[in-house]
């Protein structure tokens, strides 16, 4: 069995940068680690991700195993220098730097990496101890900006809420409790919560995987985590820490992960990936330091009071307790803000226990005329749409009154897609007219006839 040191304590937690001026935009990443030790990780653990990857690539150049495995020349030289002794890796060329050098396999090396990727197929970066995940996601957690009520003004100044929802909505984010969303179908709660995520400004940084006893967890999906955006994009090329910090984790911004109907309890425990040969961490850890979206709440393949009980303990122990397959128990942090959509009325999900654990219930309902009038203006401003009062009022007093449909807010942007989608076919710009409302409007109810406006009788 590999030993290239005595075995390194699983509690070692990173070594931060210093002199993070702005932390909002740069979050505080490990500096890269100098040695096996530094790492965090078992020395043989290491040698067996080289080995590995030098069975499936062949001959590999050191800078090309850096860049795959997220680790250090020098902490690659430590591993390759035991596998070279121990007669499993050998020196296939050498140039003139240092660096420039490519290794191979053994016979007997290719023999040992076979029986490890039997054992555990897993083929990528490196992942990061246990500890050195939750001292960063409490790092994060602890460095959060509250929020303020100029940052609820910049981003829902132009939804057509009430003043006093945006001091809920800002009080609920402040307090970082959980939430409800409750309204009728089309009064806006998923754009809503959406919208909350822009709430939490910065960027947080991500592992791509995490090491409990000797199984692998994945943590960062590419496809549920966003990439910085271009300003925060320039702050890591201009920032000397950034480039010298551990590319084991990567910054992302505070993620958002929204889950559906979909949802059951199987899916919130680790999920195996035989494929890859790890596991993949569930959903609400990998929204840590930021928010998990459970919407349309009632419809999901777990009753809401179970779900609701499951995520309440592990909110108030700030962890969720999960095991593997061979039993082993562990706890990894969780900081999240859950927020909850539905349209099915609070009292009929759950009892007033589960209602009480609840932090907060924020009803959604019909936008009053001035706050319907100021949405569709904004949005005829966002959708490039050609914006007339007169066909505004049409819109509220003929084809809402007459109609009886609420001034629900999911209305001003399906109607101003529809008369786009319209516009586009004709070849015309887009334009808010009577007849175009007409239009949108008649597309979107089935078997219900609009009023006919004097533009579109014409």
């Amino acid at each position: 069995m590999l030993d290239l040191h005595p075995p390194i304590s699983p509690v070692q937690a990173p070594a931060f940068d210093a002199g993070q001026s702005d932390p909002d935009a740069l979050p505080p990443v490990p500096a890269q680690p100098r040695s096996v030790a530094e790492t965090g990780l078992d020395a043989q653990l290491i040698a067996q991700l080289v080995a590995k990857s030098i069975y499936i690539g062949g001959k590999s150049h050191l800078p090309i195993l850096s860049g795959k495995l997220c680790l250090s020349i020098n902490v690659l030289r430590e591993c390759l220098s035991f596998l070279v002794a121990e007669q499993l890796a050998e020196v296939a060329w050498r140039g003139d730097s240092d660096i420039d050098v490519q290794y191979q396999l053994t016979g007997n090396g290719k023999l040992r990496a076979a029986e490890w990727l039997e054992r555990c197929p897993y083929l990528g970066p490196a992942p990061v101890a246990l500890e050195a995940y939750r001292a960063m996601v409490a790092r994060q957690a602890a460095q959060a900006r509250p929020v303020t009520p100029d940052d609820v003004a910049a981003v829902f100044g132009d939804a057509g809420l009430a003043p006093a929802l945006h001091d809920q909505l800002g009080a609920a984010l402040y307090s970082r409790r959980s939430i409800l969303l409750y309204g009728p179908p089309g009064s806006g709660k998923t754009t809503l919560a959406r919208k909350l995520g822009q709430l939490l400004p910065g960027m947080v940084a991500l592992p791509h995987a995490i090491v409990v006893g000797q199984d692998i967890i994945t943590v960062y999906d590419a496809a549920l985590h966003a990439a910085p955006t271009p300003r925060q994009a320039l702050l890591l090329r201009q920032s000397a820490e950034r480039r010298s910090s551990d590319p084991r984790w990567l910054l992302c911004q505070r993620p958002l992960l929204a889950l559906g109907a979909e949802l059951d309890a199987d899916m919130l425990d680790l999920r195996r990936d035989a494929g890859r040969g790890c596991y993949r961490a569930p959903p609400q850890l990998q929204a840590n330091n930021g928010i998990l979206l459970i919407d349309d709440l009632g419809r999901q393949r777990i009753a809401a009071a179970a779900l609701l009980n499951r995520f309440s303990q592990a909110l108030e122990r700030g962890q969720d307790q999960l095991t593997l397959p061979g039993g082993l128990q562990f706890a990894l942090p969780l900081d999240v803000v859950l927020v909850l959509a539905s349209s099915v009325p609070p009292d009929q999900l759950l009892d007033p226990g589960a209602l009480r654990r609840l932090g907060y219930k924020i009803g959604l309902g019909a936008l009053s005329e001035d706050s319907y009038r100021l949405l569709l203006r904004h949005q005829c401003r966002a959708c490039g749409v050609v914006y007339d009062e007169t066909a505004l009022r049409y819109l509220i007093d003929e084809l809402h009154r007459g109609s009886g449909q609420p001034l629900l807010a999911h209305f001003p942007a399906d109607l101003l897609g529809r008369i786009a989608d319209f516009a586009g076919f004709a070849g015309v710009a887009p334009r808010l007219t009577m007849a175009s409302l007409d239009q949108a409007w008649l597309s979107m109810f089935a078997g219900v006839a609009a009023p006919v406006s004097a533009a579109s009788a014409a």
